[in-house]
């Protein structure tokens, strides 16, 4: 599949690409870029026929959404595909009261969760507005996770509920924004979500990949049943299905642990025996599902993009799935791409 190939977006009426790019990097995360690199690698991504970007106000808390505002600005409008997320308000601060963590030299704004409809109606304009943009096309309900809100989340996910819930649905009736939806590190999460209001979409970090497809069992049928898209991001398990089984590799932002390495190293025996990279099955693995239209991916140099771009079209055998499932390291249950 080619990087450029467009997809339906679920039941919405938009066309996406079935790669996005993912604007986590361009805020700085871990370690700074600088501004060049950030507009050369968008600009790449452009010319490679990628129309779907997706950013957040917590991305370098404004940074990377200032960043893909300024790349995207004099693009046709309509030549491309952008998401955003709420549940955060910024408001500016002195930087030296600013904990920046994990961000590093960001956007001197402080972060503040807010999941009201007041809240909710100010952060999508100030989105905007950072972005210099007359309109977002998707909007995400941001982080109402466990992995993110840690005790508080059953209230906070209530909060959600009501108060983002209304003044997104309203934005929606209203035309503003033609799809809603939540983007979070939990499949249950986006489970849930959908089984109590009437989301258009979802933003899953991680939690569908070749190492994990436990969604398989309620979520993603779930999604189909009510023709609801799921975009995917963290599709490398941050990190140990693009590097493969090194010492040190990461899986969940942490030192992976020696059964998801044991895991990666059989799936990597059967790469070896079909000549397929590592990342290219990753890739390519997930957005075969059905209700899965769009891989997002973020990345920190052009030569890493162009890489990522050349794996998400390399040529896989389909006998390297069914190899891959005769060993057990893939769910039988799971699509593959054709």
């Amino acid at each position: 599949m080619k990087p450029s190939t467009t997809r339906k977006f679920g039941r919405v009426d938009l066309d996406v690409t079935s790669f996005a790019f993912g604007t986590a990097p361009i805020g700085n995360i871990f370690r700074p870029i600088d501004e060049e690199t950030s507009d050369q690698m968008i600009q790449t991504a452009w010319d490679s026929g990628v129309r779907f970007y997706d950013t957040a106000p917590m991305y370098g808390h404004g940074l990377a959404e200032l960043r893909t505002g300024h790349s995207l600005r004099w693009k046709n409008r309509d030549d491309f595909v952008l998401s955003s997320k709420v549940g955060r308000r910024l408001k500016p601060k002195r930087r030296s009261e600013i904990d920046f963590a994990p961000w590093n030299n960001a956007a001197a704004n402080e972060l503040i969760f807010d999941y009201t409809y007041d809240g909710t109606m100010r952060a999508f304009e100030d989105s905007l507005q950072r972005m210099a943009l007359e309109r977002m096309d998707i909007c995400f309900i941001h982080d109402i996770d466990v992995f993110t809100r840690g005790a508080d989340q059953p209230e906070v996910f209530k909060q959600a509920m009501d108060g983002t819930w209304k003044a997104l649905a309203q934005l929606r009736d209203e035309g503003v924004v033609k799809a809603i939806g939540v983007g979070v590190n939990e499949w249950e999460v986006c489970h849930e979500a959908l089984k109590q209001r009437d989301f258009d979409c979802f933003l899953l970090a991680g939690r569908y990949t070749l190492l994990e497809q436990e969604s398989l069992d309620a979520f993603l049928p779930l999604c189909e049943e009510r023709n609801a898209a799921v975009i995917i991001g963290g599709g490398f398990n941050s990190g140990i299905l693009a590097t493969g089984a090194i010492e040190g590799a990461k899986y969940n932002y942490a030192p992976a642990p020696e059964p998801i390495l044991a895991k990666v190293r059989g799936i990597e025996a059967v790469c070896r025996e079909f000549n397929v990279p590592l990342p290219a099955a990753a890739m390519q693995f997930v957005v075969a599902h059905p209700a899965i239209p769009s891989f997002v991916a973020g990345t920190r140099t052009v030569e890493q993009l162009q890489k990522n771009l050349e794996w998400f079209s390399h040529p896989i055998p389909t006998e390297f799935w069914a190899a891959l499932k005769s060993k057990g390291l893939l769910r039988e249950d799971a699509p593959t791409p054709a």
